[in-house]
């Protein structure tokens, strides 16, 4: 059962941080082991958004797809993703934006999965860590890139 949990501190808002992460369509232009991503649905109620959500994995020759239902909270600054279909046992995926002391935000992020597979696990659990650990920081480097540099 991993679970993988961080707090990155960056130098761009909440709000701003919330709508890089709420824009799941362009995660393959440079996310970390993320191929494609489509938006199957997405439904506006009471403030919020639902998307369901299907995202395209791979390194090397394994590739696995698999469904999410994502919830964007834009006046909490969270975002929660459920899982519903695919390779995986269960996956729970929260992301919170804070605002931090002297400007800018704490971007928390916590994953947590298992394959229904052992074998799948097994080949593709290392990997996920460790694409999971650049995740804060592949979303840092797209918002210097989408809202400029500057100093954290």
């Amino acid at each position: 059962m991993p679970k993988f949990e961080a707090t990155r501190r960056v130098a761009h808002t909440p709000e701003e941080m919330f709508r890089l992460v709420a824009d799941v369509e362009a995660y393959p232009q440079f996310l970390p082991l993320c191929e494609a991503l489509t938006v199957r649905s997405r439904k506006e109620r009471d403030g919020r958004t639902i998307l369901l959500a299907d995202m395209s994995i791979g390194y090397k020759a394994i590739r696995e797809t698999f469904t999410t239902q994502v919830l964007l909270k834009p006046d909490d600054n969270t975002i929660d993703v459920k899982y519903i279909d695919g390779p995986f046992k269960y996956l729970s995926n929260i992301w919170r934006f804070d605002p931090a002391d002297g400007g800018g935000c704490e971007v928390h992020f916590f994953i947590d999965y298992e394959f229904k597979s052992r074998i799948l696990g097994a080949l593709m659990g290392t990997m996920f860590d460790r694409g999971f650990r650049m995740f804060s920081e592949a979303f840092e480097k797209r918002a210097n890139v989408i809202y400029g540099a500057r100093p954290a």
